[in-house]
């Protein structure tokens, strides 16, 4: 199965969970396959992002393609950055980039509640499918933790005391929002074998 993104960061974590479920599949990212062709992100939401990622893998590539979007949604800065998450600092940023922009405009603010959303969406003999899961933190002051990517070393989940990126891959996978969203995937995968 082939996972419509060029974030090696996500697919392995995608194929990580796949691996534990021993579902038999095996996913590769698209570069992986050989294709360095960008991938649009033109929607509003979430779900758009998510569609028209696995619309264009399955159009360059047929076969069962997944792609995900997901979004960190902070409560002060109203719900920003959204569906701008990967590229809050610009369009060429990078992960710390974003980072460092999302602590300075949080600088002072005391209400530092998120949410970190993901959207699936499953292309499967020519069907689509939508999945998604969510959880809800808080944005830490500064960064803690070497693993993960991204936003991982400033958002703590709730009812914990570490951020994503001071969780093993699996505890992180087990509670994120990218790992609520392919569970549901992978048990409807499941129901249909």
């Amino acid at each position: 199965m082939i996972i419509a993104t060029h974030n090696e960061h996500k697919a392995h974590e995608i194929a990580a969970i796949f691996d534990e479920n021993d579902l038999g599949i095996r996913v590769q990212s698209l570069c992986d396959i050989g294709d360095g062709e960008p991938i649009p992100e033109e929607g509003t939401t979430l779900e758009e992002n998510a569609l028209s990622k696995a619309r264009a893998g399955y159009e360059r590539h047929g076969g069962d393609v997944l792609a995900d979007d997901t979004g960190l949604e902070v409560l002060a800065l109203d719900g920003r950055p959204g569906v701008y998450t990967a590229r809050y600092a610009g369009e060429h940023c990078t992960p710390e980039e974003n980072v460092s922009k999302l602590l300075r405009e949080l600088a002072d603010e005391p209400d530092r509640r998120a949410t970190f959303k993901t959207v699936i969406a499953l292309i499967l003999d020519g069907q689509e499918y939508i999945f998604s899961g969510e959880v809800h933190g808080v944005i830490t002051r500064e960064r803690r933790g070497s693993g993960g990517f991204g936003y991982d070393p400033v958002f703590q989940p709730m009812d914990l005391d570490k951020t994503f990126a001071e969780l093993s891959e699996h505890d992180k996978n087990t509670i994120s929002h990218r790992g609520r969203a392919i569970s549901q995937l992978i048990a409807f995968l499941k129901e249909r074998r």
